[in-house]
């Protein structure tokens, strides 16, 4: 995917952007089309597609699939963030029907963007106002009712949500307390007041932090911004120095993208193999006292994976390899440097690795670049060819490690493959477990028998790594080089783009290398 994700400054346009979301709407499939305020109203009106049509429109570009808190109702709504002032929103509220929870009364002071009601704090009796709830027009009243809408008028069209088809994301409206629409006595009109006021809520909330990371976080491959915004009144100056920070964040994350890219190339070219690392952006439910932004807590994860990885290198008599064998496993045809690292906790070492913790680098600097070629995996994703693999596992009794029954072994220890397509797959094991000493976070779930529930006695995880070459690599390093091309300065964009063209074709899916006795003809 190619997201684009839009910010909406002022009433101006809001209005505009509403006419926007409005429209892509009806391009959206019924059977998708669940972000309308009426399933009926949905399948009379919106049913653009036949059920076995291909969709012209990318709806992923702008929407987001999501669920709402009850964790059944599937959700797809707009990729925006909209600011306004107080009073702008009119009926909207932040959280939709969408988000309610069933069997729990809603916070009003978070259900409404115009609360009825608010208390006075002063010495001696409480002093409560109130003011007039603002209602709904008579065609969002329809939409909620799940009738046919009458057609909107100007009279009946007080701010943007009256003619609004869709419910948004909570984090997609943010109000601006600060100022109130139309106000004469303090009005949002100088250029200089919108200035000053972004200055402030930036510098007290860092706005991009709060408001615009949580949408570029969990987008693919976001490919820019689109931002409506008006021109003659403050909010020109408060567009202005937003866009500013923007463009701020995007150039410290271009060097650091430059930056990468050529260290990749470098050494690529002078190692033997190359196990880049970083933090996967899905992470298995067990480790639940994990802190990603803890570099204690992040590099004990990756040097648990390391240790364990690289543990045959240690061992002594028969068990013993050495880097030059592992490399060799690794790397068939010279030109395969760059491996991946997996690895889980306590569970079988013969396994699907897919449902492990996996670790790879973020060859984007960019949270909205960010593709980890070993992330978790969903049902719809295709599971990447894997060409060679090394298997370490430690803690686990011998008949764990046994392997399968049949399984033929060459000189060289490898699995014989049964065809050309397989990987080539060496094995190790060894019952010396991974020890959890008093200077290691608490992030793993240890199980303890009852001899272990001793006070004093040693804690230790049971681990199974994979250090592996397979054909993502080649998507990874196509996707950086198209992100090198965009970002990087002409001088540096031709000679990294090519060099990482060349990398990424020794990692093409129809490549097979390597030859076993006992393969099929």
């Amino acid at each position: 995917m190619h997201e684009i994700i839009t910010l909406q400054l002022g009433q101006q346009s809001n209005y505009l952007a509403t006419h926007f979301w409005n429209t892509q709407v009806h391009f959206i499939p019924a059977p998708v089309n669940n972000i309308m305020r009426s399933l009926q109203t949905i399948q009379e009106s919106y049913f653009t597609y036949l059920e076995n049509d291909e969709p012209l429109i990318d709806h992923d570009v702008h929407f987001r699939p999501g669920l709402s808190p009850d964790g059944k109702t599937e959700t797809f709504m707009p990729r925006t963030v909209i600011y306004d002032l107080k009073g702008a929103f009119g009926s909207m509220k932040k959280i939709n029907a969408l988000y309610e929870i069933e069997g729990e009364e809603p916070d009003p002071t978070q259900l409404d963007l115009n609360p009825t009601a608010s208390g006075v704090c002063r010495p001696g009796k409480t002093v409560l106002q109130k003011a007039d709830p603002i209602q709904p027009s008579p065609y969002t009243e329809a939409l909620n009712s799940g009738l046919p809408p009458p057609r909107p008028t100007p009279d009946t069209v007080r701010c943007f949500s009256d003619f609004s088809r869709l419910y948004y994301h909570p984090r997609s409206v943010v109000q601006l307390n600060e100022f109130e629409v139309a106000s004469t006595i303090q009005p949002f009109e100088q250029f200089s007041t919108g200035e000053e006021l972004f200055r402030e809520l930036d510098k007290e909330h860092d706005l991009l932090d709060r408001d615009l990371r949580y949408f570029a976080e969990e987008a693919d491959f976001m490919q820019g911004f689109q931002v409506f915004m008006g021109v003659d009144d403050a909010w020109g100056g408060f567009g202005s120095r937003y866009l500013e920070r923007i463009r701020d964040e995007i150039t410290t994350q271009n060097h650091a993208t430059a930056n990468k890219s050529r260290s990749f190339t470098e050494l690529y070219n002078h190692s033997s193999i190359l196990v880049p690392l970083s933090l996967p952006s899905l992470l298995p439910p067990s480790l639940t006292n994990f802190d990603p932004t803890s570099p204690w807590h992040t590099t004990a994860l990756f040097s648990s994976a390391v240790e364990s990885a690289l543990l045959p290198s240690r061992l002594r008599g028969q068990k013993k390899e050495t880097l030059n064998t592992i490399i060799e496993t690794l790397d068939l045809t010279g030109k395969q440097k760059v491996a991946g690292l997996q690895f889980s906790i306590n569970s079988s070492p013969i396994s699907d690795f897919s449902e492990g913790i996996q670790l790879d680098i973020r060859l984007s600097s960019s949270a909205a670049d960010q593709i980890d070629v070993y992330s978790i995996r969903n049902q719809n994703q295709r599971t990447p060819r894997v060409f060679s693999q090394l298997l370490t596992s430690r803690g686990f009794s011998p008949s764990e490690t046994s392997g399968k029954e049949g399984e033929e072994l060459d000189e060289k220890g490898r699995r014989i493959r049964k065809s050309s397509y397989e990987p080539i797959t060496k094995t190790y094991a060894t019952e010396l477990a991974f020890p959890i000493l008093d200077s290691f976070p608490a992030i793993f779930t240890v199980e303890k028998d009852e001899e272990e529930e001793n006070e004093g006695a040693e804690v230790k995880v049971k681990i199974t790594t994979s250090l592996s070459t397979d054909s993502s690599v080649c998507t990874r390093l196509r996707k950086l080089k198209d992100t090198v091309i965009k970002s990087v300065g002409l001088e540096d964009r031709e000679m990294l783009g090519n060099d990482l063209a060349e990398m990424a074709e020794e990692y093409h899916e129809g490549w097979s290398g390597g030859s076993d006795s006992g393969e099929d003809d």
